[in-house]
């Protein structure tokens, strides 16, 4: 009898264990980041016909509402972004590509939770590159608040971080009186650069809503730190919603970083875009081209 009981107790120790190991979950995001200021900042210039407008609001409508893929288990997770078709005419000029790949799109997000390390590879301006650095810990502060998100009891929590500055969901338009303008242009009809008319808020704040119903230490993108999934972020001007979850279906993922790219760290990464922005901003300077802005004073 004592032999049996055993044998029965490692049998379920065994099934659950191998449960735990072969635990896995999919979760499906909307990523939209509000343009309105930058709308509302250019509405009724009139160098911008309608036509123009409507254009630029349907480029920018592809560039700031994404859907995104989280697949995880108990210690990792990608989150990539759902791939579509675009014909070569929706893809907009280099300027609108330059910004779109810099707007939480493109790339696999690997975050092991477990080792604290987070490995995306990532190309810019035709060059392939690999970051891999540590997560970033958020002060995370429990906040008494709860809602309900597809049927899971969720709860808020609240953190400040530093705005990345490779990130342009981040940019602000500056406020009148604060764009930078070129002394040899006449005073009507001044010429900005686009990089000139915006500027980067120092730090941000993040809410988040997550549900202990679903155990597991992850989130979209970066995000992380919470006991239970996190199944929405506001984070800044972006809101990322989690509208579909699946645990254990049927096809598993592959959970594994990428290999592609040359490995360097985030700062590195960060440094190389920040200097291809300035590159491009005065090559663009006073020009007509794509990234350029025209305001009316």
């Amino acid at each position: 009898m004592k032999k049996t009981f055993l044998i029965l107790f490692f049998t379920l120790a065994y099934t659950a264990s191998n449960a735990q190991k072969d635990f896995q979950g999919m979760a499906v995001y909307e990523s939209k980041t509000s343009m309105s200021d930058f709308k509302a900042r250019f509405e009724g210039n009139k160098n911008i016909t309608p036509d123009m407008q409507k254009m630029m609001e349907e480029r920018m409508k592809k560039m700031f509402e994404k859907t995104f893929v989280l697949n995880f288990d108990k210690s990792a997770s990608i989150y990539k972004e759902e791939e579509k078709l675009e014909s070569p005419q929706s893809q907009g000029g280099m300027g609108i590509r330059m910004m779109g790949s810099f707007t939480g799109g493109g790339g696999t997000f690997y975050k092991n939770v477990k080792d604290k390390t987070y490995v995306v590879d990532k190309e810019f301006m035709g060059k392939e590159f690999l970051v891999k650095d540590s997560l970033a810990t958020l002060n995370w502060k429990m906040e008494a608040e709860t809602r309900v998100i597809g049927g899971y009891t969720c709860y808020k929590a609240t953190a400040v971080k530093a705005a990345s500055k490779t990130d342009f969901r981040n940019f602000r338009p500056r406020k009148e009186g604060e764009v930078k303008k070129e002394a040899d242009q006449p005073s009507e009809g001044k010429k900005t650069n686009f990089m000139d008319a915006v500027e980067m808020p120092k730090e941000i704040t993040i809410a988040a809503w997550y549900t202990p119903e679903i155990p597991v230490n992850q989130g979209p993108e970066g995000y992380w730190g919470l006991p239970g999934l996190i199944l929405e972020i506001n984070d800044g001007k972006t809101t990322i919603l989690c509208s579909k979850v699946v645990l254990n279906p049927k096809d598993k993922a592959e959970i594994k970083p990428s290999t592609k790219g040359k490995v360097v760290s985030q700062k590195e990464y960060d440094e190389t875009v920040i200097k291809k922005m300035e590159e491009f901003r005065e090559m663009n300077q006073g020009r007509g081209g794509g990234m350029e802005i025209r305001i009316n004073r």
